[in-house]
């Protein structure tokens, strides 16, 4: 009886815990010059006051349900989500030969990318609900390589985190202008990014003395995160329960150690 009593009173609390968030998602559009960027904003209306920010950027085929999914998840965990657009609004690839094509753009043009997340900075900073002085960045493959060139230009903000990211970058001393905690989690035999692009980002890092950390999950290739990637590791992306639920642990373990 004590043992259904306790089972009853912990589904009370949890009940009680996912009735109290409440929350709210819209699409918001900022700019860079003309040219018109289209974000997606995620909170819980629930909490009072401000709270820490956090950036979320896409993986090479722009934002999509799984962006948005990300986004809701940080905003449970009492976070102010904002899924910065990288792309431009209405530009969402649905071939990997047209998500190829636009991420090379930015790929080949760093300055362009810096901009387009530095933009987003911008935007999160004015949300009245979230705490200007702690922000954070994460990112998925593509959006992975963006945080890390949002550190490297120096930008103020608590740390980034890159899932399955790229980790390569035109001018390594630009490691120099890090100021945020960086956090890389990476799929040990992810073959885009190969053992030769490790080793040169360790050092950028260890010669910028940057405070950094990399994690590798074993038998994990590109995209272990994301479970509409598939499960056959010899095409080079595919899902990994096990890496996944690991990264998010720390993530959220870094969100503490920054934002206390």
């Amino acid at each position: 009886m004590k043992n259904i009593k306790l089972f009853l009173l912990i589904f009370i609390m949890l009940f009680a815990i996912n009735a109290s968030a409440q929350i709210h998602t819209e699409y918001v559009t900022y700019n860079d010059g003309d040219i018109v960027l289209e974000g997606y904003i995620a909170y819980d209306e629930s909490i009072t006051g401000k709270r820490p920010g956090v950036l979320v950027v896409h993986e090479w085929t722009g934002i999509n349900d799984y962006t948005l999914q990300r986004s809701r998840q940080l905003a449970e965990m009492g976070y102010f989500a904002f899924a910065a657009d990288i792309y431009g609004k209405g530009i969402r690839p649905s071939t990997p030969e047209e998500a190829g094509k636009q991420a090379s753009v930015y790929k080949n043009d760093r300055l362009l990318m810096r901009k387009r997340i530095i933009l987003a900075l911008d935007e999160i900073r004015k949300q009245s609900y979230v705490d200007s002085e702690k922000i954070s960045a994460i990112g998925y493959c593509f959006g992975g390589t963006v945080v890390l060139e949002l550190a490297r230009s120096g930008a103020d903000v608590k740390g980034v985190v890159s899932f399955h990211g790229n980790l390569d970058t035109p001018n390594l001393t630009d490691a120099n202008n890090i100021k945020a905690k960086v956090l890389v989690l990476h799929g040990a035999d992810d073959p885009y990014v190969p053992e030769e692009q490790v080793i040169t980002f360790e050092k950028e890092m260890r010669d910028a003395k940057v405070d950094w950390q990399l994690v590798s999950y074993g038998g994990a290739v590109h995209s272990f995160t994301n479970p509409d990637a598939g499960n056959d590791n010899s095409k080079g992306a595919a899902y990994n329960v096990k890496a996944d639920k690991r990264s998010w642990e720390a993530m959220k373990n870094f969100f503490d150690e920054i934002f206390e």
